[in-house]
């Protein structure tokens, strides 16, 4: 892991059964699940909302109510970015173009439909970012992160989304070093 790697603290939102499991250490990390949703676009891993755990409180409350009902909760982790294919670098945006277009070169020679982004789908962009992150000459890509600029304008006019954030997905578990039940306030998250 990079000496000089940046700790954060990520918010994953989830059932509440789920976040009791984890926080009693009925389960491990080890048997934490990465997802591979058609929505995620950062590539395969567990998904944490950067230093925003009432964005992740309102995404587990609508996730959740979409399973009919199950309440929704918040893990908190403590998260070691380590080698970190960080979006906020431009070397690695523009790494993205070049991958993409190797990836769509060798999907045309094998007669291949490349996958798209659609509505609410991001299919392309989680695929492009998880080649990206297992061929970097370094060495594999340990977490992914970036803006994700979303919702409406805060104001008329504003380029600043509402719910725009900092999205971590951690592709080896070992960068999260511990996890916690986060509160707000004196209220839990």
């Amino acid at each position: 892991m990079d000496r000089f790697a940046r700790v954060v603290l990520g918010y994953h939102g989830c059932s509440a059964d789920f976040a009791g499991s984890l926080l009693s250490g009925e389960t491990t990390l080890d048997d934490w699940k990465e997802s591979r949703n058609p929505y995620d676009w950062l590539g395969h891993g567990i998904y944490f909302w950067e230093h925003a755990p009432e964005r992740a409180r309102r995404w587990a409350e609508s996730e959740q109510r979409e399973k009919k009902g199950v309440p929704g909760a918040v893990v908190g982790a403590v998260i070691q970015l380590g080698r970190c294919l960080d979006f906020t670098d431009v070397a690695f945006t523009h790494a993205l173009a070049s991958v993409y277009k190797g990836l769509k070169e060798s999907y045309a020679a094998g007669e291949a439909s490349l996958q798209s982004n659609k509505r609410g789908n991001r299919m392309l962009d989680c695929l492009v970012i998880n080649e990206l992150a297992r061929h970097n000459p370094g060495g594999r890509f340990q977490t992914v992160r970036s803006p994700f600029l979303e919702g409406r304008p805060a104001f008329p006019h504003s380029g600043i989304r509402r719910e725009s954030h900092i999205q971590v997905a951690v592709i080896d578990r070992s960068c999260i070093l511990g996890v916690f039940r986060p509160t707000s306030g004196s209220k839990e998250v």
